[in-house]
């Protein structure tokens, strides 16, 4: 008779061996999803032999950009275009945060950059006349005088300026326009474009107030 060999006894141990290890995987329960928060602390950096803390603030007036047609690159990228483009106003959106601005926050009778921060820019792609006057196309500085009943605005060739630093020997072109005061505060200074029966006009509001700039082009 033919003795067994070590292989062959080897091999029923080891089957029962993985058997076993089967049925515990499939004993073991999957864990149930963490409700615990992973945080992940804010970089540090080494400048001149000093840790410094990077921390990613938001601007509390943020940067915001409008066209003449509305919405123009989108229409450029759906190639929905139905009429060429006109004007784009750059500028930073202060908030009204409990304040009267007009007034109190802003004296009448004071230069005002028509935003925060950098100057607010406009810029016009082809000629246009405001209040009678041909305004060339061009980019400009764009700021106000606020007056109770009324305001002046202002183009400006100073371009690529900070907002508080207003040139005025570089005065441009100069508006004055009506004001209305409107049944509810706007919390946000916003500036948009509008149509218009003839052109466009350029909306500006904050808090009570709002003024809109006749454009015809």
């Amino acid at each position: 008779m033919k003795k067994p060999t070590f292989t062959s006894q080897l091999f029923p141990v080891t089957g029962l061996l993985l058997c076993g290890l089967l049925l515990a995987a499939c004993n073991q329960k999957t864990p149930a999803p963490s409700n615990t928060v992973t945080t992940i602390k804010p970089t540090h950096v080494n400048g001149n032999g000093h840790d410094q803390l990077l921390t990613a603030g938001l601007d509390k007036s943020p940067m915001d950009m409008v066209y003449y047609p509305i919405d123009y690159p989108k229409l450029k990228m759906s190639r929905n275009i139905t009429e060429p483009l006109v004007a784009r106003v750059i500028y930073s959106r202060p908030q009204k945060g409990g304040r009267t601005i007009f007034g109190e926050v802003l004296p009448y009778g004071h230069a005002w950059r028509m935003g925060a921060n950098e100057a607010t820019e406009i810029e016009f792609f082809r000629d246009v006349t405001i209040n009678k006057q041909t305004v060339p196309k061009g980019r400009y500085v764009l700021y106000g005088i606020p007056y109770e009943d009324k305001w002046t605005i202002v183009l400006n060739s100073d371009l690529f300026t900070w907002g508080l630093k207003i040139d005025s020997s570089k005065d441009a072109f100069q508006f004055t326009i009506p004001i209305r005061k409107t049944n509810y505060p706007f919390e946000i200074f916003t500036m948009e474009f509008e149509k218009a029966t003839k052109g466009m006009q350029l909306v500006m509001e904050w808090d009570s107030v709002q003024a809109k700039l006749p454009i015809l082009f």
